[in-house]
């Protein structure tokens, strides 16, 4: 590799960020399994951290893990806060943020509107 193109690599950093929302879970139940499984996927589906904090705690859990997630106890009514830090981590947000707007899509059966 010549000394310019080791140059080039060196100035192209990954571009990494936090971004923060808080959230009101308005979904009828929670998160019980269902809802944990599909936030935690697509968590997971983002090369960022992610973590949630629940009502104020203090206390921030692996967004991406299904244990951490559904053993907050998160019922409807309950404040989330979702962070993520790195990369797509603003991709992360919005689209956790949606899914919990759209109370995890639990209305859609077999790709319709129930």
């Amino acid at each position: 590799m010549t000394s310019k193109q080791d140059a080039r690599m060196r100035e192209t950093p990954k571009v990494t960020a936090q971004w923060q929302t808080e959230i009101e879970v308005r979904h009828g139940i929670g998160l019980h399994a269902r809802p944990s499984v599909i936030f935690t996927r697509l968590a997971k589906s983002f090369p960022c951290t992610i973590e949630i904090e629940v009502n104020g705690s203090s206390i921030w859990l692996n967004g991406k893990s299904i244990v951490k997630v559904m053993g907050a106890k998160i019922r409807k009514g309950s404040l989330l806060k979702i962070r993520a830090d790195g990369i797509l981590a603003a991709e992360a947000i919005a689209a956790l943020r949606e899914l919990v707007e759209h109370n995890f899509d639990e209305g859609k059966i077999h790709g319709r509107n129930a």
